[in-house]
């Protein structure tokens, strides 16, 4: 048993298993990356961890990004969400000051997948919002699942991390998991026309910490410990 499956053992749960793959270079826009592919072997969904060679400086937990999969988003560059935009804000963090981005698939749509995702979408343009649309469906608001997630951190011996995410719940089910999230680092990025009304009812329906006003367009690094000067998430 390794170090890590002996830690989640003694806090009460077993270890999920996964197999992790070689440790490749991705040289990207956001810098010399490197990347390792991860299969959650009871489920068969394939994710992939996104590295920066940077190690954490001044003994601080390093930056972890959990990024579910959003093709619409991710790929196609939708403003109905924010994915893409938070997506490419946490690898320019990772880039410049270290940590991980683990991209999990198989997460479309909270959960849902694709093609119910677009089902809802369908429902939001008749006027629901996104948990209203999730419920008219049958469909669980949030169907994703941390545990592959939480054993893919422990392995690669991220266990006490700063989280890049605005969601509480994504801190709470790691904790169950064994992994300690030290410090929530906020990833918001400047609202759209087009996605208001979701990002105003995941701040109110789903507990995101989300401000949606004029200070949202830029975080403070001072404040998370980063840097001295602000980060501006510009959007063309």
């Amino acid at each position: 048993m390794t170090a890590s499956k002996a830690q989640k053992a003694a806090n009460g749960a077993e270890p999920h298993p996964v197999s992790g793959g070689p440790v490749v270079q991705l040289p990207s826009e956001f810098g010399g990356l490197v990347a390792q592919a991860w299969i959650d072997l009871e489920t068969g969904a394939e994710h992939l961890a996104v590295s920066s060679p940077i190690p954490p400086t001044d003994g601080q937990a390093p930056l972890v990004r959990l990024h579910s999969e959003c093709l619409t988003g991710d790929v196609f560059g939708s403003y109905r969400c924010d994915c893409g935009e938070q997506l490419a804000y946490a690898l320019e963090m990772i880039g410049e000051y270290g940590g991980t981005l683990l991209y999990l698939r198989g997460q479309e749509g909270r959960g849902i997948g694709l093609a119910n995702k677009i089902k809802a979408y369908a429902l939001q343009e008749a006027g629901l919002d996104t948990v209203e649309a999730n419920e008219q469906l049958g469909l669980p608001v949030d169907a994703r699942c941390y545990k592959a997630a939480a054993q893919i951190l422990a392995e690669m011996g991220l266990t006490h991390i700063r989280l890049l995410s605005n969601n509480p719940d994504k801190q709470n089910r790691l904790a169950r998991a064994g992994v300690a999230v030290v410090e929530m680092v906020p990833t918001e990025v400047p609202s759209r026309e087009q996605n208001i009304r979701y990002l105003q009812t995941k701040k109110d329906r789903m507990d995101h910490r989300l401000v949606l006003g004029a200070g949202s367009a830029t975080v403070s690094a001072g404040a998370v410990g980063l840097a001295s000067t602000p980060f501006d998430h510009e959007q063309d």
